[in-house]
């Protein structure tokens, strides 16, 4: 399970994108790998999935 902090998020698009504690990575995320409710600046734990442009955060939930 990876940690990180939400660095966007946009509620009306339902996209935004997690940047990594570890790597300092940054990784997409769709409203359909989420479990909890996000917003910007939330401390997450999710995993990683590959998607059609790289790796993808699924089962994002907050820490």
């Amino acid at each position: 399970m990876n940690t990180g902090k939400v660095k966007f998020f946009n509620e009306t698009k339902g996209f935004g994108f997690i940047k990594d504690d570890e790597s300092d990575n940054e990784y997409f995320v769709h409203a359909t790998g989420l479990i909890d409710q996000i917003k910007e600046d939330d401390e997450v734990t999710f995993e990683l999935t590959e998607g059609r442009k790289g790796l993808n955060a699924i089962n994002v939930k907050k820490a």
